[in-house]
């Protein structure tokens, strides 16, 4: 990170804060992240090589960013941060085009009182229960089938304000609430989440639910999909779980825990995503999708990390599937910034989902977030390049 402090004489000068007393600073940063991706069976039976992927990122997805801090005395500091994400490949945006559509908030935050936020942020699940996954070692090659669950930290939230607590011996809690903005109708369009994390040494243990309510917004008498004006980004990344777009409300409660002895990390986790609908969806019976997951690292040598995950999902209630997904990761750090890795995986699907109309059509696979819908199995491997700055 290239970091750039400020006087006080320089932040007059800019017309910044022109009665500005205190220590402040502003940190440029970003990840660069591309890859040289093969898919079997990418769309129904066909194969594809590409430069990149449909989720823009392996290992971490392609961004730059602002972030700063100003010390207000007294433990207090006012803090902000932009990020944009967007594609090396050809260079286009992320999450639909927005300039900083991966972070944009600006909050307060005290030593002794925790961290205040308000803007487009991630969600309290995905701030303490991703980051002892197997997903934040080696990306979405070893998330949920579809990103179902979130996962892959798919979504953002809108509008969100998000309290995070000081850390108690290990112990951290985090809240967040979006205001859906329509008149009349509180809970429409509403995301609100809660999770906790107790990291200790080589132990790390999380847990945390995650509520998005769809907007009101109907097109003959139906909902066409989950609405942009909603709070909660989509998370309709693929076949798996585009039947259910025209959900009422997502529900996700998810669980993690992770241990590390000498070079060896090993890592568990549960999750059960629930798509409820109501009159004005396509289906009529609440979709659930429940997912176990675990994973087993190997630091072979300081710059060396080895990986293997597995997945397993099913889905009940309007439909039933199978999802049984095998992951395989190998990262290896040229310098601290930089690193080359190979990832791969493969994923078999079986039974039946929703098709988007009431009715049901065979499940087919799809890795993680990347996008990619194929038959009922899939294999994907990627070997890419990424650099931090």
């Amino acid at each position: 990170m290239k970091k750039i402090a400020l006087s006080t004489l320089s932040l007059a000068l800019l017309g910044a804060a022109g009665a500005a007393h205190a220590q402040t600073s502003v940190t440029l940063y970003g990840v660069i992240d591309d890859s040289l991706t093969y898919v079997h069976n990418a769309a129904g039976n066909k194969s594809q090589w590409s430069l990149g992927n449909n989720s823009g990122g392996d290992l971490a997805g392609t961004r730059w960013g602002i972030k700063g801090q100003e010390d207000l005395g007294g433990g207090l500091a006012a803090i902000f941060q932009l990020e944009n994400g967007f594609d090396p490949s050809n260079g286009t945006l992320q999450q639909g085009g927005r300039e900083f559509g991966r972070q944009a908030f600006v909050g307060l935050t005290s030593q002794n009182y925790g961290t205040l936020t308000l803007g487009r942020q991630y969600d309290p699940v995905v701030d303490l229960v991703q980051p002892i996954t197997g997903d934040n070692y080696f990306g979405s090659s070893f998330a949920t089938p579809g990103d179902v669950d979130n996962y892959d930290n798919s979504a953002r939230t809108n509008s969100a304000v998000k309290y995070l607590s000081p850390n108690f011996a290990g112990l951290q809690v985090e809240a967040m609430y979006a205001l859906g903005g329509v008149a009349g109708s509180t809970e429409s369009g509403q995301t609100w989440s809660l999770a906790a994390a107790y990291n200790n040494g080589p132990l790390g243990l999380a847990a945390g639910y995650y509520h998005s309510d769809n907007s009101n917004t109907l097109t003959l008498g139906k909902r066409a999909g989950w609405d942009a004006a909603a709070t909660s980004g989509n998370l309709f990344d693929s076949n798996i779980n585009a039947g259910y777009a025209t959900a009422k409300s997502i529900g996700i409660a998810r669980l993690a825990g992770q241990y590390t002895v000498g070079p060896f990390t090993m890592g568990a986790s549960y999750s059960n995503a629930q798509y409820k609908p109501d009159a004005f969806s396509t289906f009529t019976s609440s979709e659930k999708y429940n997912s176990g997951s675990g994973f087993f690292n190997y630091q072979a040598s300081p710059a060396l990390l080895l990986g293997l995950g597995y997945t397993y999902m099913k889905s009940s209630g309007n439909t039933a599937a199978t999802y049984h997904q095998v992951s395989l990761g190998a990262d290896y750090s040229l310098s601290k910034r930089t690193d080359v890795y190979l990832v791969s995986a493969y994923q078999h699907a079986s039974g039946n989902t929703g098709d988007g109309a009431g009715g049901a059509v065979a499940a087919t696979a799809s890795i993680g977030s990347y996008s990619y819908n194929g038959t009922n199995s899939q294999e994907l491997v990627a070997l890419g390049l990424r650099h931090k700055f």
